[in-house]
């Protein structure tokens, strides 16, 4: 969409569109920058190493990472960067020329882990975890040689909560995917700004700004992946029960250890009965109250144009 157009040149249709647009753009740059106040995931002469994959979720971070940064109170840098896996047919010129027109300060990187995975992983069989620790190597080490002192991913809502209910369903923990964390080497701080952010905007978004998206000939082709099944189960529930997803997301910043059963977040040995009232003590004889999903005002905040934007 060409956002430069002049509006009175316009038809109503794209008036309408353009308004849209920019309510949606509006929103997504209002919740990555609730999310980056939350969470401090940017401080003041920060060097952000946004991860770039030709998605639309990475296109769409680094779009409002580079908005807000000329808009923010505080100063910070970024530097993009891509790592080139040597898929076969990988479009190795696409994000070059993209960045350079950006004006942006880049790093593409080339590894072949494409061979590597497909010679390490039996035909069929996952390879999203091999590839996963690969990359996650190789991108620690660029952030070192780059000064960087953050690493920006793009996974959104919807990435998180999938993170959760596999955990679940397949590990056995409660754990999902936290906006912000400290690397497994100690050495580098992850951030997530699009945490707040629902994948279906994001769609819309990307298409709107016709991103050359470059699709993935790895994990992305591979059918019926765990991941897929958790997404399309979020999908249709959102659809046939709105405000579930939104909950489920909120669940996730209301956690209640007391009302879970790992004892080492609470000390369920030692609780006795002391007469002292308190907050978080079981009401288990109370009747709880529960809203219907589909009557939740589930964004309070969003005006209802951009609601209606983004709903299917």
């Amino acid at each position: 969409m060409n956002t430069t157009t002049d509006h009175a040149a316009l038809s109503d249709a794209d008036k309408k569109a353009q308004f849209n647009f920019n309510k949606l753009t509006k929103w997504l740059r209002h919740a990555v920058g609730d999310a980056i106040n939350d969470f401090n995931m940017i401080e003041p002469g920060d060097r952000v190493m946004v991860c770039l994959s030709g998605g639309k979720d990475s296109y769409t971070m680094l779009d409002i990472l580079l908005g807000l940064q000329r808009s923010a109170p505080i100063d910070f840098s970024i530097v993009a960067v891509n790592l080139d896996q040597k898929q076969p047919g990988f479009p190795g010129h696409v994000l070059p020329e993209y960045l350079a027109s950006l004006g942006v300060e880049y790093r593409i990187v080339e590894e072949d882990t494409y061979s590597i995975v497909k010679r390490v992983v039996p035909d069929g069989k996952t390879t999203c975890g091999l590839c996963s620790r690969l990359r996650r190597g190789i991108l620690y080490r660029v952030a070192d040689e780059l000064g960087a002192t953050k690493i920006a991913l793009g996974h959104h809502r919807e990435d998180i909560l999938e993170t959760l209910f596999l955990n679940m369903f397949h590990g056995g923990k409660l754990k999902a995917m936290p906006p912000k964390l400290v690397s497994d080497d100690g050495r580098h701080v992850v951030i997530r700004p699009l945490a707040y952010c629902r994948e279906k905007d994001i769609v819309r978004y990307a298409e709107a700004r016709q991103f050359p998206i470059i699709p993935c000939n790895l994990c992305g082709s591979q059918p019926n992946l765990q991941r897929q099944v958790i997404g399309d189960m979020i999908a249709d529930w959102d659809k046939r029960f709105p405000g579930r997803v939104e909950n489920m997301f909120r669940a996730l910043q209301n956690v209640v250890p007391t009302h879970l059963a790992d004892t080492s977040l609470y000390d369920f040995a030692g609780a006795r009965a002391d007469g002292v009232a308190r907050e978080d003590g079981d009401k288990a004889f109370d009747s709880e109250t529960f809203s219907e999903p589909n009557r939740i005002n589930i964004l309070a905040n969003r005006p209802d144009d951009v609601a209606g934007c983004g709903a299917d």
